[in-house]
């Protein structure tokens, strides 16, 4: 994996920032596992909440999104993780 940044992991950044309260909490951790590139998110307290959405729909959303944007750089396949800490 290189140092700069993806399309997914800029396209999940700019998602997960405008959904939250305190935007300046998000944190995202690219890595390789397998073939697959897997996105860790970590957000504020209380922010958790609005990015799962109700019965999971925003968290499934945002993954179809950031997989749409992986394809564009050749990634076949992309894991979104919502780390709660």
């Amino acid at each position: 994996m290189s140092n700069d940044i993806g399309a997914a992991e800029a396209v999940l950044d700019l998602i997960v920032r405008s959904i939250v309260d305190d935007p300046d909490a998000v944190d995202i951790e690219a890595s390789e596992n397998e073939n697959a590139l897997r996105l860790d998110v970590r957000v504020g307290d209380g922010d958790m909440g609005r990015v799962i959405g109700k019965r999971g729909r925003m968290a499934n959303a945002i993954r179809t999104v950031v997989a749409a944007a992986a394809a564009t750089d050749g990634e076949e396949e992309v894991e979104v993780e919502f780390i709660d800490q």
